[in-house]
């Protein structure tokens, strides 16, 4: 008997066909300022990835960045960042990826990133490990004094500058050094994969961690809301993940500290 593909395997197929749509000449407009953009190639690979995504899951929800599509309720739902890095593509760099992660309810069971211009593909199945173009990875075993740290001011949300710069500043006192790659599920990924150790935002969307999300925690990871909570894929919060429970804790603790 013929072993189905994984759901992340079906989707791979169809992001990398989404992807293509990246490759065109694209315009760019502002949503809410010039830290907040979109492209025509955002709308385009998003409205693929809709059209092909509820073929495989027929009666399926959205929750995607663009053009206020914001379903609820459904067994399954699709949480899409068609162009994670927005402004990283419209630049010319490297780091924007299709983001595509599924919801069965309350958990997410499937995740897929992808960063085109790369050519990496992260994945990962609930409870099936997590993968870089095909390659397990996991997670790093470097200790919070050697830890590099992935992270970013909220940039849509400049009024929570101060209690970022006063968390980060703390967590730099503690860790090895930082890093700014203007991806969340980039920067989720490099942590799945122990290219970094840390990660942190402050507040993000679903569509900006749901994906990454299973990659980090199959890979060996650990995640949370920035109060310790779990978090968030219905609603904005903010995202703190570490490669050892350990690490995680002590993360915590400095936020703990400011909020």
């Amino acid at each position: 008997m013929m072993k189905m593909k994984s759901f992340s395997e079906q989707i791979e197929t169809v992001v990398r066909e989404a992807s293509r749509l990246m490759l065109q000449p694209f315009e760019v407009t502002q949503k809410d300022g010039y830290a907040n953009i979109v492209t025509s190639s955002d709308v385009a690979v998003q409205n693929f990835l809709c059209d092909r995504l509820k073929e495989l899951i027929p009666g399926s929800g959205f929750l995607c960045e663009e053009e206020n599509l914001q379903q609820s309720g459904f067994e399954y739902t699709w949480i899409i960042d068609p162009i994670d890095g927005t402004s990283n593509y419209a630049r010319g760099l490297d780091h924007c990826a299709i983001s595509v992660g599924l919801k069965h309810f309350d958990t997410i069971i499937s995740g897929v990133v992808f960063l085109p211009r790369t050519d990496e593909l992260f994945r990962a199945d609930k409870g099936e490990g997590a993968y870089r173009n095909g390659i397990p990875i996991h997670v790093s075993e470097r200790s919070f004094e050697d830890a590099v740290i992935c992270t970013a001011f909220a940039v849509y949300h400049k009024e929570y500058t101060d209690i970022c710069a006063h968390i980060l500043r703390d967590v730099f006192l503690k860790c090895n050094d930082f890093r700014r790659f203007g991806s969340a599920a980039t920067e989720l990924c490099y942590a799945a994969m122990g290219r970094c150790e840390l990660y942190f935002e402050y507040l993000l969307c679903p569509w900006d961690f749901a994906a990454a999300s299973v990659i980090v925690t199959e890979a060996g990871g650990y995640l949370s809301a920035p109060d310790s909570s779990p978090l968030s894929f219905d609603s904005p919060c903010g995202v703190i993940a570490a490669n050892s429970r350990e690490n995680l804790k002590i993360f915590q603790d400095i936020i703990k500290k400011h909020i």
